[in-house]
C-alpha cells in the first residue's frame, strides 16, 4: 500500500519542516509514503471562505484516483489513540491500494471532498494550527509503524 499525505499550501515554519522531512524519511523504513503539496489560492481576499473551499476543493479531487481511499484530517472525524491508530492503519494496509490523507486549507473542505472522503480522523478535540498538524500527524504515523513492527519507540 502506498501512503500519501496531501496539504493544500507549503509547511512555512523552518522547524517544522526539518521535523516533517525527518518522519518522512523514518516513515520511508516501514512502507511507501510520500508528501504532496498543493499550491495555496492566489488572491484570496477577493473570495470568501466558502468559494476558497470550493476552489482547493477542486484541487484536491483532481490529485485523487478513483481508487483511492481517502481519509481528512478533520475536527468532526474519528479519534484514536496511538495504539488503536497503528491498528486501524495496518488493517488499512491490507485492503487500500492508495491511502490518501488530506490536510484541508484553513477553512476546512468543500462539500465535494466531503462526499467522496471515505473517512476522517480527528488528531485531537485541541485546534492546532495547519502547519502544525502536519508535523503531529507525520509523527503518529511513524509511531503507528513502530508499534505495528513490535519496535520500541511507543511506550504505554
Amino acid at each position: 500500500m502506498k501512503t500519501e499525505l496531501l496539504l493544500v499550501g507549503k509547511t512555512v515554519n523552518r522547524h517544522f519542516v526539518a521535523g516533517i522531512a525527518d518522519y518522512t524519511e523514518r516513515i520511508g523504513h516501514y512502507m511507501p509514503f510520500n508528501i504532496t503539496t498543493l499550491p495555496e489560492l492566489k488572491n484570496t481576499k477577493n473570495l470568501s471562505e466558502s468559494q476558497q473551499k470550493e476552489r482547493e476543493g477542486e484541487m484536491i479531487l483532481k490529485f485523487l484516483q478513483p481508487s483511492d481511499t481517502v481519509v481528512l484530517l478533520d475536527e468532526h472525524g474519528i479519534e484514536f489513540r496511538s495504539l488503536e491508530f497503528a491498528t486501524w492503519l495496518g488493517k488499512k494496509r491490507n485492503v487500500a491500494r492508495r491511502l490518501v490523507f488530506v490536510v484541508g486549507g484553513p477553512y476546512g473542505f468543500s462539500s465535494a471532498v466531503y462526499d467522496r472522503a471515505d473517512e476522517k480522523v480527528s488528531l485531537s478535540r485541541m485546534t492546532f494550527s495547519h502547519q502544525m498538524i502536519r508535523l503531529i500527524f507525520t509523527e503518529q504515523i511513524y509511531r503507528a509503524c513502530t508499534i505495528i513492527k513490535g519496535e520500541p519507540y511507543h511506550h504505554e
